[in-house]
């Protein structure tokens, strides 16, 4: 008690070197709340992200160990690499069930596609005109396809990956287009096609395989290809003209009822950490996976979104640590010029028989009297700055994200797409960001808790000047000195 009534009576008795201290702390605590305001929102804004991105596994050819015996300079080379490549052996859906039968996978999707004929519709393609000179004309006929049309499947609208990055929009939609859409046979044409046969939403379409066989599908959605960079040379039809997008089981029974069809799998499967695909890698080997197959991830990708916003955490750091060893240095000079004022004061105490600990701690408590109060205050006008700066560093974020979320919906048709198996739609790169709507969102006890943790810090550093000369005072030298 001794303590404390002395270091109050000192603090008032020096107000204004006291109120220069405080001043001081409760900068460095407005400086020091909106950095860790800011250093979680940036957190907050990183695990967003990353949880935006699905932890994604698809499975490709590894051509570099396809090759690696590869002798291109004898025609024997030549023909062991094409009876290799012949060799290795595809997978199938059921395959795709099996390797997704494992305790690293969460869940999966898949493209399921087959090539098929036209019935009743004809190829989008330039007809022939012998005008032309060599290499123009006829199309795609220069890589011609064994038949008229690919039938994509997709088994979720996670799987339609070329509606979400916006390669594909759908200009014309039916109203329950989503809610038929997988289960049953129903497709989606490309504009160009559906003006090059005259053909409207609900018209019926039929396809044909080499054997004769009759499918029946009605068109629920029409739509465009719109990367027109990429179309083949010298040709008027997009990639996708001959395209025909429908689902998963409309294809799977196609396969079904004739078994000689070549069909083409692409699943991808959803993984609870990438730290285990090379585990998952080996399992789907001893399941039957060709070796001459890799799995690749989309690790690179997801980590490219959070790069700008590490920077924005490691310079709110830096920042941090800055103003800790600026506000360091100068308590610390303030304490020193503090010992050098009061020194005559220290020998009249220690005179009268006032201990050394009992001195250092009147100092120290007097410091840590002021800075309570300065910390008090300077975590209050922290907080309430650091809601519009963290809302305002979320703010791009924010919008960028609705813009996706608006662009996607488009894509898709702009309908209601609650049917269809359709999710959240999560794990395509659109965050959850929203912005703060109160103080203690940004600023809660944990920041209150280091920034107490911190100023306090900071204060006893800063005071071990007055310790260690408090400590060398001899009470008669500085009696002494002072007459």
């Amino acid at each position: 008690m001794f303590i404390l009534k002395n270091a109050w009576i000192s603090i008032k008795r020096n107000k204004g070197r006291n109120i220069l201290i405080g001043i001081i702390i409760l900068i460095i605590a407005c400086a020091c709340t909106i950095t860790l305001a800011i250093k979680n929102t940036a957190v907050d804004l990183i695990n967003s992200y990353k949880s935006a991105y699905d932890k994604e596994v698809t499975i490709s050819f590894d051509r570099a160990n396809m090759m690696k015996d590869f002798d291109p300079s004898g025609a024997e080379g030549r023909e062991n690499a094409r009876e290799k490549f012949d060799n290795i052996a595809s997978y199938t859906i059921s395959d795709v069930e099996s390797f997704a039968d494992s305790e690293y996978i969460e869940s999966y999707y898949y493209t399921y596609g087959v090539g098929l004929n036209g019935n009743n519709i004809e190829k989008a393609e330039i007809e022939s005109n012998n005008n032309m000179p060599n290499g123009f004309g006829h199309g795609k006929e220069n890589n011609i396809s064994s038949t008229d049309f690919t039938l994509t499947g997709y088994s979720s609208l996670d799987a339609m990956s070329e509606f979400i990055n916006g390669t594909y929009t759908m200009n014309e939609i039916t109203d329950n287009a989503w809610n038929v859409a997988f289960n049953g046979n129903y497709v989606f044409i490309n504009q160009e096609l559906a003006d090059y046969n005259d053909l409207n939403l609900n018209d019926k379409i039929k396809l044909e395989d080499e054997d004769g066989n009759t499918y029946e599908f009605e068109i629920i959605g029409i739509f465009k290809e719109n990367e027109e960079g990429n179309q083949e040379p010298m040709s008027m039809f997009s990639n996708s003209a001959n395209t025909l997008v429908t689902n998963a089981n409309a294809v799977t029974s196609i396969t079904t009822s004739n078994e000689d069809l070549q069909a083409t799998i692409n699943p991808t499967f959803i993984v609870d950490s990438y730290d285990n695909v090379e585990k998952l890698q080996e399992e789907f080997y001893e399941k039957g996976l060709d070796e001459n197959f890799v799995l690749q991830t989309n690790e690179e990708t997801a980590l490219n979104g959070v790069s700008s916003i590490e920077n924005i955490n490691s310079f709110a750091t830096t920042f941090l640590v800055i103003v800790l060893i600026i506000g360091g240095i100068v308590l610390f000079v303030i304490n020193m010029i503090n010992i050098r004022e009061r020194k005559y004061e220290i020998g009249v105490l220690r005179t009268i028989g006032i201990s050394k600990f009992k001195l250092t701690m009147q100092f120290v408590s007097e410091l840590v009297i002021v800075s309570v109060v300065a910390l008090i205050l300077g975590a209050g006008i922290g907080a309430v700055s650091s809601k519009g700066v963290s809302n305002s560093l979320l703010a791009n974020e924010i919008n960028s994200s609705n813009e996706r979320t608006e662009e996607i919906g488009k894509n898709f048709g702009g309908a209601n797409m609650n049917g269809g198996n359709r999710g959240e739609m999560r794990g395509k790169g659109m965050p959850v960001v929203q912005a703060y709507d109160s103080i203690d969102a940004v600023v809660d006890i944990k920041v209150l808790l280091e920034l107490l943790g911190i100023g306090l810090s900071l204060v006893l550093v800063s005071s071990i000047a007055s310790m260690i000369s408090i400590q060398r005072f001899s009470p008669l030298t500085i009696l002494k000195e002072r007459s």
